[in-house]
């Protein structure tokens, strides 16, 4: 078996637009843990969001792990521990909030599993939705806020939020910064990306990047698919990030995640 470990982001790679889980991704990605490969779960979403799906598609039974809030958490599934977590400063979150204020977007964390955020905006109601985090509106984020938390986001309309990511980027440049959708902005610690949690687990588990198919549609995928043997875009993935995958399947809607089994995991199987 040439491959031994499956990374798929979850919203908008392996869920339909209407965030459902296919029988035809569910049956490929159990075929393929049937195989002994490690399927791995990779969100900028909250643990809490994803641990559902994770046991629905039995990695937790398969001895697998997932990397949540895109890359800041890994998690143990079959122990149910905390295996690595780097977290943003009190400091750096208030820091986040003072660029937001100063570049009219909204900005939010997450505190005791909530939503935290000083404004309501559709964009919010979107991440509350996905997350399913009840969203908590306070009068002071920064009287909010006095703890570390794993990331934040700033959320506006995409076509501004695409001129705020270079600005953010250079007034912090101790940040890990990409979009995960076109109106969410994400800010993590330095050096904490999906990618660097592959690679954290990888070595863990003694795996090769060869070893590694990655699956993914956004930028904050694309330290993941850059670092996998064969880093691969479904069909609906950004335009100006096509050139940087080895391969393009089917989108979300059609599949792509069980493309991908078919195509490298079980036809090599079969060999």
């Amino acid at each position: 078996m040439k491959y031994k470990m499956l990374v798929v982001d979850m919203d908008d790679t392996l869920l339909t637009d209407d965030h459902e889980l296919s029988n035809e991704n569910k049956s490929m990605l159990l075929k393929a843990q049937e195989l002994g490969v490690y399927v791995v779960l990779a969100s900028g979403r909250p643990t809490s969001a994803m641990i559902e799906y994770a046991k629905e598609l039995q990695c937790d039974v398969n001895n697998s792990f997932m990397i949540s809030f895109n890359g800041s958490t890994i998690t143990d599934l079959k122990e149910d521990k905390i295996l690595f977590e780097h977290s943003l400063t009190k400091e750096q979150i208030h820091s986040i909030y003072d660029f937001s204020q100063e570049n009219n977007t909204h900005v939010i964390t997450y505190l005791d599993g909530k939503i935290i955020s000083e404004t309501s905006s559709e964009y919010i109601d979107v991440e509350s939705t996905i997350t399913g985090l009840e969203h908590i509106i306070v009068p002071s984020f920064k009287e909010a806020v006095a703890s570390s938390a794993v990331k934040c986001l700033l959320l506006e309309e995409p076509s501004y939020l695409k001129t705020v990511e270079p600005l953010l980027k250079e007034a912090m440049p101790e940040l890990s910064v990409c979009m995960s959708k076109p109106f969410f902005l994400e800010a993590a610690p330095n050096g904490v990306d999906k990618g660097a949690a592959v690679e954290i687990l990888a070595k863990k588990l003694n795996i090769n990047p060869s070893e590694i198919i990655a699956i993914g549609n956004a930028g904050n995928d694309l330290s993941m698919v850059q670092y996998a043997g064969l880093g691969v875009w479904v069909d609906n993935v950004e335009e100006e990030l096509r050139e940087f995958g080895d391969i393009i399947v089917a989108s979300n809607n059609d599949h792509g995640v069980a493309e991908v089994v078919r195509r490298f995991i079980l036809e090599e199987a079969e060999l």
